[in-house]
C-alpha cells in the first residue's frame, strides 16, 4: 500500500519554510537518500535572503536543485559557486567538509523567488571516508526529456532511459519533473526503493488524488501513472538499499556512532579547515 508522508516544517524566518520528509518514522531512507528537504516556494524583499553560515558534513553527498532562485556555495575545498535553476550541486563530504549558503548579492538586492529540494545521499561505507570534492553541472550537462507535456531532468543516476553525468556512489534514481495541466507520465521501476516528492500543484496517482508538499513512498515492482491535473512540478528520488543501517546526528551521517562522536570534537576542534571569505560558524548543538 502506498505511504504518504506529512514533512515536518520549519519556519526559518520572513515566510521562508522548509518541510522535511525524510528522515521520517514512516522512512528513515529511501534508496541512498537519508534526507529530503523541500525550500520554499518564498519571495524575499530586496535586502533579504538566504543566510546558511558555514557548518560540517561527514559520510554523505548533498544535492542541490532549484526550480527557482540562486544560492551561492563556499566550501572549505576553496570552491564558490552560484546555483541557479536546473543546476545541480553535487558536494561529497566523505571524511569532512564544511560549506555556506547564502544569496548571491545582485539576488539579494532585489525582490526575488526561491523554490528547490536540497537531499542527502548517505555514502556507501567503503566511500564514507573518501576524499571530499564538490561539483557543479550546469542545466544544459543534463540529460532533459520532453514528451506530451512532460518535462523531466534526470539530476543524478540513470532513469527513462538516460543517465546524469553527476558522480554517484551507488545506484540513484534522481529526476526532476515538471508536468502541464493534463499531462501524464508512467513512473519508471528500476529500483527497489522509489519516493515522489510533490512541490506544487494539484496530482493524481493511478487516479487517486495526491496532496502537494508531500512525499509519497511508491511500492515495489509498480509502475504507476502520475496526472497532473495542473501545472506540477515533482521530484523523483531513490535508488539502491543502503548497504547498512546509519546513524544521523545533526549534519553528521555515518555507519559508525563513534565516527560521528570524532565529527563533532573536530567541528570544537576547528579541525574542517576555513571557507574563504567566511567568519561566522554554525556552533555544534548542545544535544
Amino acid at each position: 500500500m502506498t505511504t504518504i508522508i506529512t514533512p515536518r516544517t520549519h519556519d526559518l524566518g520572513g515566510g521562508f519554510e522548509v518541510r522535511r520528509a525524510v528522515p521520517s518514522l514512516q522512512a528513515r531512507s529511501i534508496g541512498p537518500f537519508v534526507f529530503v528537504d523541500h525550500m520554499g516556494p518564498a519571495i524575499f524583499e530586496p535586502g533579504r535572503g538566504i543566510d546558511v553560515r558555514p557548518h560540517p558534513h561527514i559520510g554523505l553527498a548533498t544535492v542541490t536543485f532549484l526550480w527557482a532562485g540562486a544560492i551561492n556555495h563556499k566550501d572549505t575545498l576553496g570552491s564558490e559557486q552560484v546555483i541557479l535553476p536546473g543546476d545541480v550541486n553535487w558536494m561529497t563530504a566523505g571524511r569532512g567538509i564544511a560549506h555556506s549558503e547564502r544569496t548571491p548579492a545582485d539576488a539579494r538586492g532585489r525582490g526575488h523567488a526561491v523554490h528547490g529540494m536540497q537531499t542527502w545521499v548517505a555514502l556507501p561505507k567503503a566511500d564514507e571516508e573518501t576524499a571530499p570534492e564538490f561539483h557543479h553541472h550546469s542545466a544544459a550537462a543534463l540529460p532533459q526529456l520532453r514528451r506530451n507535456g512532460a518535462f523531466l531532468r534526470v539530476i543524478a543516476g540513470r532513469a527513462f532511459g538516460e543517465e546524469s553525468p553527476v558522480r554517484v556512489f551507488a545506484d540513484t534514481f534522481n529526476v526532476a519533473v515538471d508536468l502541464d495541466a493534463d499531462a501524464e507520465l508512467a513512473i519508471d521501476d528500476p529500483y527497489a526503493e522509489r519516493a515522489l516528492y510533490i512541490l506544487e500543484g494539484d496530482a493524481q496517482l493511478d487516479g487517486a488524488d495526491l496532496p502537494d508538499k508531500h512525499l509519497v513512498v511508491l511500492d515495489p515492482g509498480t509502475r504507476p501513472v502520475l496526472r497532473a491535473k495542473t501545472p506540477l512540478k515533482a521530484m523523483l528520488l531513490g535508488g539502491e538499499p543502503l548497504d547498512a543501517p546509519r546513524h544521523m546526528w545533526w549534519n553528521f551521517v555515518s555507519s559508525s556512532k563513534e565516527r560521528i562522536e570524532q565529527a563533532k570534537q573536530d567541528w570544537l576542534d576547528g579541525s574542517f579547515g576555513q571557507i574563504p571569505g567566511e567568519v561566522e560558524f554554525i556552533p555544534l548543538p548542545e544535544r
